[in-house]
């Protein structure tokens, strides 16, 4: 019998009562509903420039927000609400590096591609530099007037050359310099905002250093190592917190405990080349902000220690920076555009709405609509969101456990098979050891590892062996591992002592078993008979 056609088997459309009737499944938190609110447009996408550096001018120095941009030949101003370009400042027709306002925001001094040094007016750049400084051979990458304690006079200037200078600006003269402060470029510098004495210096040489001008040229207060060769340094407000970015990492360090590592971050996924700190104007509080050439800004919380929001661009971002009072993000790209991203202003109806208030001692206020609970008897009881919490007697489906890895297991997934072995070994768990040299039999990459293993890695493997060779239950497996690890490395063990110790070692257990299994037999020799006539 032929199946009827005319009637389909499921209906066409959705019926609008199994929608979900408590919203969406999932909600932004509020602080990726903040970040959102930034409007995206470009300020400027003119240039074929790498933009190097974005500067604002400090909170107490300006009415409006004012933006100093490096890129090409020239540093380029832009100032108002919103941002727009004020001036152009050229560099002497070199390449202009790492602008920095003084505390006051009158004077702004910049570095170019021959290491020199020039100090402008910011209201009249067009006079010319103020003062010229010269003391670089290379090109000057880090500009950094004093944060704190109103220090007008002072600047710290270092570049690719490995030379600190500390000036005396008036003067055009250096009140110290270090020659060789690194072994590589000198890429990142950052201010203290608590004390204008101290200054922190990153370097390609994997290395941050804490200087202090009170001190001289008689070396670094504190250095530690980054691990990565190290683009951006920046202290947090508090001045007892460095961040650091280099690789794909951020790392925040404890600069009064002796450079303790508090905190590392991983979110990006290239090279990060900026660190900025952004002020949240609703809750006052203050993020860890970090570009990348990956094209994101990522927004870190370092008071709680996680990332909260990330905002992606098109192009690969070479510089970030927030303005004081926290409306205007801007991002610099690898091809010469700048992202801007302004908050959006709230309407006259939202704002009525945050300042009424009824005046007398007490405020009346009408009370929240009161949801209606859903009972097991209501159809829509059973039509509820996934963010609808179990209650007692719900029948709840757990969701499965994620599977922890062992630290040998995900280098065997990477293909890293020595590495796989040797991290088995330190752990000293016989049965993963013996696991995990199974898997590489099977992918035929034993004996490539056991050509492959250092002095000391040889050592902890014939001490397994030594251990665990004579185990009934390994024996077979491990007897063989021993004849190829011989028979593969014995120049290394021949010209190492401890190594020969462990094999002497070897030898007298294997002769002590060998006795054993003899003894055995014998007994077993003499039982055999009395067995049989037992039997008859």
């Amino acid at each position: 019998m032929a199946a009827d056609t005319s009637k389909p088997f499921f209906p066409t459309t959705a019926r609008t009562a199994l929608v979900p009737s408590r919203g969406p499944a999932s909600r932004a938190s509020p602080e990726a509903s903040y970040w959102r609110a930034f409007r995206s447009s470009e300020l400027v996408s003119a240039s074929e420039f790498p933009v190097t550096d974005l500067t604002f001018a400090p909170a107490s120095a300006r009415a409006t927000p004012t933006l100093v941009a490096a890129w090409s030949t020239s540093v380029h101003l832009f100032s108002g609400d919103p941002l727009e370009s004020l001036r152009k400042i050229s560099v002497a027709g070199d390449l202009a590096f790492s602008p920095s306002f003084r505390s006051d925001g009158a004077l702004l001094a910049a570095g170019d591609k021959k290491g020199v040094v020039r100090v402008f007016r910011a209201d009249k750049a067009a006079a010319g530099a103020l003062r010229t400084l010269r003391a670089h051979s290379a090109e000057t990458r880090v500009v950094r007037y004093p944060v704190a304690g109103g220090d007008k006079l002072h600047l710290l200037t270092a570049g690719d050359d490995a030379l600190l200078t500390y000036w005396d600006v008036p003067s055009e003269t250096p009140v110290f310099t270090v020659p060789a402060a690194h072994r590589d470029y000198i890429r990142g510098g950052a201010a203290s905002p608590v004390d204008h004495n101290l200054f922190a210096t990153g370097s390609y040489d994997r290395t941050v250093k804490l200087w202090d001008a009170r001190t001289g040229n008689t070396g670094a207060s504190l250095s530690f190592s980054h691990g990565e060769l190290v683009e951006s340094v920046l202290f947090l407000p508090s001045g007892g917190l460095l961040a650091t970015a280099g690789g794909n990492v951020v790392k925040i360090w404890d600069v009064i405990g002796g450079g303790r590592l508090v905190h590392s971050v991983e979110s990006h996924v290239k090279t990060v080349m900026a660190l900025a700190l952004g002020k949240m104007t609703n809750t006052a509080e203050t993020r860890l902000l970090s570009a990348g050439i990956d094209g994101y800004v990522k927004c870190f919380d370092f008071g709680k220690l996680k990332l909260t929001h990330s905002i992606r661009h098109p192009q690969p971002l070479l510089s970030v920076a927030c303005s004081p009072c926290g409306t205007v993000l801007v991002a610099g790209s690898a091809k010469g555009k700048i992202y801007m991203g302004k908050k959006k202003k709230k309407t006259v109806d939202e704002e009525e709405e945050e300042s009424k208030g009824v005046s007398g001692d007490i405020d009346w206020v009408s009370p929240a609509p009161r949801k209606r609970e859903l009972r097991p008897s209501n159809y829509r009881y059973f039509f509820r969101g996934q963010n609808e919490k179990a209650k007692d007697g719900d029948f709840v489906i757990a969701r499965p456990k994620k599977v922890k890895l062992a630290e040998h297991d995900k280098l065997l997934r990477k293909f890293r098979h020595k590495d796989a072995l040797v991290s088995a070994l330190v752990k000293k768990n016989t049965r993963s050891i013996v696991s995990v040299m199974e898997e590489l039999v099977t992918r035929r990459k034993l004996v490539r590892s056991i050509v492959n293993l250092g002095t000391v890695e040889l050592g902890l493997l014939l001490e397994f062996l030594f251990r665990n060779a004579t185990s009934p239950r390994y024996a077979r497996f491990l007897l063989g591992v021993t004849n190829k690890v011989v028979e593969m490395r014995a120049e290394d063990i021949r010209s190492d002592g401890k190594l020969r110790g462990y094999l002497r070692n070897h030898k007298r257990m294997i002769a002590e078993e060998i006795q054993i299994h003899h003894t055995l037999q014998g007994i077993q020799g003499m039982i055999s008979p009395m067995l049989a006539l037992a039997s008859r």
